[in-house]
């Protein structure tokens, strides 16, 4: 059996437990390339190093190509595939640091709705206002990308101002509500986006110029030339620059926020945000409240006034 054919049992063993693994096939893809087509059995070790390795710096890239290999290897271990895991026996220390997502302001968010018209000029695919709509909805609901790029006309109820985001990760669907401005903002989109396109059920939501569906890669694409113009950048090379994913970030960091400075509950609030955001854990959500200035300054406060409460009993 080749590679490529172990490979494919392997996805599809895990697509069958309700995993996407589109990542995940990627990486298996350039292992193919980089080791050739004979039996995993084959492998040898330093074939292995040398995908894990690539031409870049030590990443946590490389950690991840690691893990999904250790998990094929697993399985070809308990399926006679394979006697023995040629993978190193201790991961290597990184030499590039952990990506920390960027927390957009509210001032660099204004900027980067101002300049969509810049961003969409030209040859640019992609009208101002279909862009301008996609940014505001992707921070005013915490969508991914991929979520908001698979939205069709019929997933999109505003009359009871909700979305229905389907078959995200691990294949399921939730139900998204809307708020009063951002519901308004889409009713608006939609009436300019019927005058120009088809509005039937089945079509896209977001769509290019010739009313193909919206890609995540041109949106990703228009997105940097967005940052260019509105002037928003951090120091480090292109890899460390805001992304369009951190518009869902951001979401989530400014709503906390604002629940911290109305004192609302956030032991009953955080879970209900995991659900909002499609987690299936609170770990999940964690992992997008990054501790910014304004955070850090009111959870600061928070504990102060538990802790002038406690001093008083």
């Amino acid at each position: 059996m080749t590679l490529s054919a172990q490979v494919s049992m392997y996805i599809a063993h895990k697509r069958a437990l309700g995993y996407k693994f589109e990542t995940e096939e990627a990486i298996f893809k350039s292992f193919c390339r980089t080791v050739g087509e004979g039996p995993l059995a084959s492998v040898e070790g330093k074939s292995v190093l040398a995908f894990l390795n690539g031409n870049g710096p030590v990443s946590a890239y490389w950690v991840k190509k690691y893990h999904v290999l250790s998990g094929f290897y697993r399985f070809a271990l308990a399926r006679g595939l394979v006697s023995s895991v040629p993978l190193p026996y201790s991961l290597p220390r990184l030499d590039a640091p952990v990506f920390v997502p960027y927390i957009y302001s509210h001032e660099e968010l204004k900027r980067l709705l101002d300049a969509v018209p810049i961003a969409c000029t030209g040859r640019a695919p992609i009208d101002a206002y279909v862009f301008r709509a996609l940014l505001l909805l992707l921070y005013g609901a915490g969508l991914r990308i991929s979520e908001a790029v698979s939205l069709n006309i019929a997933d999109v109820d505003l009359e009871q101002a909700r979305l229905i985001v389907r078959g995200t990760k691990f294949y399921k669907s939730r139900l998204v509500p809307l708020g009063k401005d951002l519901t308004h903002v889409m009713s608006e989109y939609v009436g300019k986006r019927n005058d120009r396109h088809s509005g039937g059920g089945d079509t896209p939501f977001f769509c290019f110029r010739n009313g193909a569906p919206l890609s995540k890669s041109a949106a990703r694409c228009t997105f940097r030339r967005l940052r260019t113009a509105a002037g928003v950048a951090r120091d480090g090379g292109s890899r460390e620059q805001p992304r369009l994913h951190d518009l869902r970030h951001s979401a989530a960091v400014h709503r906390l926020v604002a629940w911290y400075r109305s004192g609302a509950d956030l032991h009953d609030l955080l879970p209900k945000l995991a659900t909002y955001l499609g987690h299936v854990n609170l770990s999940a959500t964690q992992h997008y409240l990054t501790m910014t200035p304004d955070l850090l300054q009111e959870a600061s406060r928070r504990f102060e006034r538990y802790a002038m409460e406690n001093d008083h009993d």
